[in-house]
């Protein structure tokens, strides 16, 4: 296969992308990438899962330097360096990035800057930013385009005061009041990161509680936490406009009355939309849903033959490692191999301090659908790793089947959350119980030990509490 001929051709460089080309070139297919920003990586890596998680981790550091070094007998007078802050995340970024360019020429993987444009079956267009047009015929198209932050039609973001986290990721100076609209994980994360840096934060969400869909108890747990640190909640409460003339008010009713919030900053966090727009899918009879995503099938497949979507663009969690497990499913079934995406295990982690982990079902979900379960629970409070490194916020909690102690969910919140949940992923993807945890020894001391603990106190027998 020669010229701008493909066995496989993917629009869009982020982790479902990239690495759906690069199990492609793996498997010993021609591959093309085509990607319309100036870096590959996408969302995630260019402003979204990585520079937000160098934010907190920098603004993890500095909280612990004014509130938690004395603790520690280390004494000093820590200053913010805000521009030093900003310019180490973007290093990170451009490390990364960089990165998956190196990738993409180790794996002989053939990359096109423009915006890609479907123009019929096995052909897509790359449209330059000269205007110049190059067209590349392949076997395979894959559209992993990724996602978009919602904008309010009453709110609509200007760069500047009315934001979303792209722009919340590069504010100049600490803002003085930063009123966040929604509390799932970005807003809670760029909340965080902005609270630590001595801005004053108050989320606003319309659900009665936090973190969207995650399970319950955790959530309280983890509101009680950042409510601690500072953070402001007004809960059951929607944003009906944004005011200006005056000074910068956001206008928030709540049990029936209005709210004027002033502030200087609204980061908007309400979610993200398929960014599937300019694709040319309505020309091939490809329909969207009314949050722009395409319709596929168990295998990946559109409505058109050799056309597939993944990530962002299809039903399902929008988070990075979904993608890239759709990327390399998808590409091993276009060579004939058994590719497979487990979505019963998929993690979801919010990157806050305490984090919040999950895998599997809530509490919520189990009563809904009438399935019979147990429970344990344990504090990180009781703990002795935890008591060590003075973080006591948190708990794991454990949901195992009645009958035969199937694992069922497994939700966390406390210290490095994001990690200890790959114990219990393992756990499910192998169809294990609780009692497979609870019999498995961990070391001690350790933050795992209370994972361990959890799955003990499903049938009562906790050790340490």
């Amino acid at each position: 296969m020669t010229g701008n001929h493909f066995d496989l051709a993917v629009i869009g460089a982020g982790p479902g992308g990239y690495v759906a080309a690069i199990r492609g070139a793996q498997l010993g297919m021609r591959t093309a990438i085509i990607e319309k920003s100036a870096t590959l990586g996408g969302t995630c890596l260019n402003i979204g899962c990585i520079p937000s998680k160098a934010l907190l981790q920098s603004s993890e550091l500095y909280h612990q330097a004014q509130k938690q070094f004395k603790r520690h007998g280390i004494v000093g007078d820590f200053k913010l360096d805000l521009k030093t802050m900003l310019r180490r995340k973007d290093g990170v970024v451009k490390q990364l990035t960089s990165g998956i360019a190196h990738l993409m020429k180790k794996n002989k993987i053939e990359v096109f800057a423009g915006l890609g444009q479907l123009r019929g079956e096995g052909k897509v267009a790359v449209l330059g930013a000269d205007g110049a047009e190059t067209l590349l015929e392949a076997r395979h198209i894959i559209i992993a385009t990724g996602s978009e932050p919602i904008e309010l039609p009453f709110a609509p973001f200007d760069g500047e005061r009315v934001v979303s986290s792209t722009e919340a990721l590069n504010f100049a100076e600490v803002p003085e009041h930063l009123v966040v609209i929604g509390a799932g994980a970005i807003g809670l994360e760029l909340g965080s990161v902005w609270k630590r840096l001595g801005a004053r934060v108050t989320v606003v969400e319309m659900l009665p509680h936090i973190a969207g869909t995650a399970d319950r108890a955790a959530a309280e747990v983890l509101q009680k936490a950042l409510q601690a640190q500072g953070l402001k909640f007004m809960l059951e409460a929607r944003l009906l406009s944004i005011e200006s003339e005056g000074g910068l008010r956001a206008v928030v009713e709540q049990a029936g009355e209005r709210h004027q919030l002033p502030c200087d900053r609204v980061l908007v966090a309400v979610g993200r939309r398929a960014h599937t727009a300019g694709l040319g899918l309505e020309p091939l009879g490809i329909q969207t849903d009314r949050a722009g995503r395409i319709e596929v099938d168990a295998h990946f497949q559109t409505a058109v033959p050799g056309l597939y979507a993944l990530g962002d663009v299809i039903r399902g969690p929008m988070l990075a490692h979904k993608a890239e497990d759709e990327g390399v499913a998808c590409a091993e079934l276009l060579a004939g191999k058994a590719g497979h995406v487990n979505y019963d295990t998929i993690p979801s982690v919010i990157y806050t301090w305490p984090e919040l982990a999950s895998a599997g079902q809530s509490e919520e979900q189990l009563l809904a659908a009438g399935i019979a379960f147990k429970s344990g629970s344990f504090p990180f409070m009781a703990n002795g790793r935890a008591k060590a490194a003075g973080e006591r916020d948190g708990m794991v909690k454990i949901l195992a089947a009645a009958d035969d102690d199937r694992l069922l969910g497994v939700h966390i919140v406390g210290p490095t959350a994001s990690e200890l949940i790959a114990e219990a992923v393992t756990v499910m993807e192998f169809g294990g119980s609780s009692e497979d945890i609870a019999r498995t020894v961990h070391a001690h001391p350790t933050l795992s030990e209370t994972v361990r603990e959890a799955a003990l106190a499903v049938d009562g027998r906790a050790l340490h509490m």
